[in-house]
């Protein structure tokens, strides 16, 4: 008995010596986390917030412009019932402010989701424009010139000429006037083949004009834009496209890249039509391998803060020198756009660097559209009246087709009593050398 006592007080002897010298866990000796961070560290990691473009609609006093809006506005209610499209976003911008903004439809036919304005899409070739723009931010910041060679920035650029290679520049690349074929290898994007291979493809490819001289349309030639934004900046074409115009202008629905589309909550579903209705197709990487040329992806509300910019000349952006060189025509190129007969008849068009330029009488649009992967995008900017349009489908058809010239239609009907009631709202003072006469211009 007397040792089962001496082991029993052996023990608790033991014990409470190691209790009397056990750490206390205070604020010098943090508990671990079972994330291998302390407790103190784990409460105070912040996790960013995810980035919401935040707009505002400003409903315009002008009722003329209000009439435009409305009649407009009947006019895409009207499409999508008759089946035009499954769903559209639609953006207007007047002069400093974004007056028209708005889902429509459905994101995928046969549910009851409905498109709002933060809904993604996919924009197929608008995405050129926006590589111009992220070129002309950088020609603005001195980084690169419209006219250096391609080979300075991209030394493994290789045509079938080495004479025509080393002429080749950055403004005819983003004119099409490489003088590479139409089209040059379009149909390989569709592979999944990487844009290195693409680009090492070029040099087997019979030329069949000098650089500068010959309008040919290209996805492939358009994306050596891409390898002179990655040596300039270091960054990839995504990465340097959020940081210079995404993220600046405050779009934070849009990206450049097949993972952030498909990873995102708020997406419409492409369509083609079959059987007498619009069937849903999955969303395809298909182009995201040329980015510059048909992989950014964005919602209506961030396309009406891009466009909001670009009309006003946003100087955070680029200067207005660059952008005004942007949208200076650089060769003619034929429009195959038939519809916008239906407002005026075209009397000349031109491809400038990124953008469509498209003569009327006593009207130009700066224009482009889009087609990849069953989503349709159209842009169109009126300089003269300060107006502009963007509309984003998430299917082809009549409701794309129409959407832009049906707009300008219904504008120009109104134009001259717009104009009438803005001057009359806005009066111009100037001064007169009698002091006591003022005349005011209106």
């Amino acid at each position: 008995m007397k040792i089962a006592y001496s082991i029993l007080f052996g023990v608790l002897l033991i014990l409470f010596v190691g209790f009397m010298y056990l750490p206390l866990q205070d604020e010098a000796t943090p508990a671990i986390s079972p994330a291998g961070h302390t407790a103190s560290e784990a409460d105070s990691v912040e996790i960013p917030a995810k980035l919401v473009t935040t707009i505002s609609v400003e409903a315009t006093p002008n009722p003329y412009l209000q009439s435009v809006i409305h009649s407009y506005q009947d006019f895409l209610y009207r499409a999508i019932e008759k089946g035009m499209a499954p769903g559209a976003a639609v953006a207007i911008v007047y002069d400093t402010s974004v007056i028209f903004l708005k889902g429509f439809g459905l994101k995928q036919a046969g549910t009851s989701d409905s498109i709002d304005v933060h809904t993604v899409f996919r924009l197929g070739s608008v995405s050129k424009c926006f590589a111009s723009v992220l070129a002309g931010a950088l020609v603005s910041e001195n980084l690169i010139n419209w006219d250096d060679p391609i080979l300075k920035y991209y030394p493994q650029f290789q045509l079938i000429s080495p004479e025509h290679t080393g002429k080749v520049t950055i403004r005819h690349v983003l004119s099409h006037t490489t003088g590479l074929p139409y089209h040059a290898y379009t149909n390989m994007i569709e592979e999944h083949l990487p844009l290195d291979t693409l680009l090492a493809s070029l040099k087997t490819v019979k030329l069949f004009g000098e650089p500068g001289q010959v309008y040919s349309y290209q996805n492939v030639g358009y994306s050596l834009i891409e390898k002179v934004v990655e040596n300039t900046t270091h960054q990839t074409f995504e990465r340097a496209l959020t940081e210079k115009v995404f993220h600046p202008l405050g779009m934070y629905s849009s990206s450049a890249s097949y993972l952030a589309i498909i990873n995102h909550d708020n997406v419409a579903q492409p369509h083609h039509f079959a059987r007498r209705h619009w069937v849903p197709v999955p969303i395809s990487d298909t182009y995201y391998n040329v980015s510059p040329a048909g992989g950014v992806n964005a919602s209506i509300a961030d396309m009406a803060l891009w466009l909001r910019a670009l009309l006003q000349q946003d100087e955070d952006l680029m200067s207005d020198t660059v952008l005004h060189e942007i949208f200076t025509p650089q060769v003619k190129a034929i429009s195959k756009n038939r519809n916008f007969n239906r407002w005026k008849r075209p009397r000349a068009s031109y491809y400038a660097l990124g953008w469509r330029v498209i003569n009327f009488n006593n009207d130009q649009l700066l224009y482009h559209g889009g087609y990849v992967n069953g989503y349709r995008s159209e842009v169109a900017i009126d300089q003269k009246n300060k107006i502009a349009i963007c509309v984003l489908t998430n299917s082809p058809g009549n409701l794309a087709d129409l959407s832009v010239p049906e707009f300008f239609k219904r504008y120009s009907q109104k134009a001259d009593s717009i104009l009438y009631w803005q001057e009359q709202r806005s009066p111009v003072w100037v001064k007169h050398s009698n002091p006591h006469s003022p005349i005011s211009h209106q």
